[in-house]
Parts: structure tokens; sequence; C-alpha cells
């Protein structure tokens, strides 16, 4: 009993290596799915544009309370604003983004992917000589780790927005030293973190939901297990790559000197 509770999770984990393998190698096959690429681009859009926006809202407004009332108790309410916009470019945009990725445009992969397996769709593809990785998975991966950029970027913006309205209202910050603070701890390696967290995180989700979705079992039960196990892993995935992200990145750049 044991052995199986280990074996289980080492195979899906060697599977679901080895088919992010698979799909790394289709990203450089010819020819290209542009269509699908674009169709599922504007689809990821639709499904997480609006919950991104209304989600950093919240996000940034929590760390400018949280940040604003611990540096306050220090009496360095100047660094307020830097301080928040580290916190949101760094953490917040890139969790927020892949939350919402994973849960949004991962479950729908997941379920489209599901529903074509027990429809024997991908095995029909494969007879006819069609690769369903470099057909559908491809281009859903690139789309998610494209959209995936320029929503964390929407989240970075409107969190950095909202802490500033709720710096400045709730807890009677001076506007013209929250926007003069940007620069005192950020740095533009800081931005470019964030971005490559989203690119990451997308190329996690979208791989994960496939993966899980082209391998689900048993029927329309089947396809919704696969869809809660594949957001489950996605997160679960998610909190430990950027562990190392965030602990690799500390390591290799400096804290900017005051």
């Amino acid at each position: 009993m044991s052995a199986a509770v280990v074996v289980g999770p080492a195979r899906v984990a060697g599977n679901l290596f080895a088919f992010a393998l698979d799909v790394l190698v289709a990203l450089f096959r010819r020819p290209f799915q542009l269509k699908e690429f674009l169709l599922q681009s504007w689809f990821i859009v639709k499904v997480t544009i609006v919950p991104t926006a209304f989600v950093a809202i919240p996000f940034g407004a929590v760390i400018a309370l949280q940040v604003g009332g611990l540096i306050k108790q220090f009496g360095a309410q100047s660094f307020t604003g830097s301080a928040a916009v580290l916190a949101v470019v760094r953490e917040a945009g890139p969790i927020a983004t892949a939350l919402l990725i994973a849960g949004a445009a991962g479950s729908a992969i997941a379920a489209d992917f599901g529903a074509r397996r027990i429809r024997e769709e991908l095995d029909a593809m494969m007879v006819l000589g069609i690769d369903p990785i470099q057909r559908l998975v491809v281009p859903r991966v690139l789309a998610v780790m494209l959209v995936a950029v320029f929503l964390n970027g929407l989240v970075t913006v409107v969190g950095v927005a909202g802490g500033y309205v709720f710096n400045v209202v709730l807890q009677d910050g001076t506007p013209g030293a929250y926007l003069a603070s940007f620069t005192a701890l950020a740095q533009l390696p800081d931005m470019y973190q964030g971005m490559v967290k989203a690119v990451i995180f997308g190329f996690i989700a979208a791989i994960v939901a496939s993966y899980k979705g082209m391998n689900a079992k048993g029927g329309p039960k089947g396809v919704g297990d696969a869809v809660n196990e594949a957001v489950v892993i996605t997160f679960t995935l998610l909190f430990i790559v950027n562990f190392f992200i965030s602990a690799i990145y500390i390591q290799l750049v400096p804290p900017k000197g005051m």
C-alpha cells in the first residue's frame, strides 16, 4: 500500500514532465497553427481580463494597508509607495495572474481536452496522422503565456493604482511622496522578474491543464475530476516554483541601495 502511494504520484510527475518536453519540442515544429493561437488568445482574454481587474484592486489595497501600517510604525512613511510597488511587481502581480490563469483558462483547457478525449476525437486525429500536441496543445500553451504577460501588467498597474488610492484616502498618505518613492527601493530587474514569472506560470498552467484533460478517463465525471486535479496541481506547482524563482532572484540581483 505504501509503495503504491509513492509510485502513483511519481509516475504522474514523470509523465507530466515527459509531456512538457514533448510540447517544448513541438513548439519549433511547423506548420504553426496561427488561427488556433489567435482564437485561444482571445478566448483566454475574455474569460480572465474582468476577474483579473477586480482581483487586482483588493490585492493592491491590502498590500498598501499592511505595508503602510508597518512602515508607519518605523516612521518611514515616505517609502510606502516604493514598498507597495515592490510587493505588487515582485509577488502579488505574478501570483494573482497565475491563480486566475489556472482557475479560468486552465480549467477551460482541461475541460475542452477532456471532452475531446471521451469523444475519442484525439484518437481520431492520431489515426489521421495529426499530432494533437502540435495542433491543439502548442497554440494554447503559447496563448496562455502571452496573455499571462499582459494580465501581469494589468494586475501591476491596477494594484499600484489601488494602493495609491487607499494609502492617500485611508492612511492620510501624501500623493507626491507615494509617487516619488517608487524608485527608492524598486528597480527595473524587479519588473523583468515579474514578467518572467508570468511566462513560466502561464506555461505551467497550460501544460498541467492540457495533460490532465488529454488523459481524462471515466466519462463526464472523469472530465470534472481532471479539471479539479489540474487546478489543484497547478496551484501547488505555482507556489513551489515561485519560491525557487524568488530565492534565485534575491541571490543574483542585489537589493537597491538607499
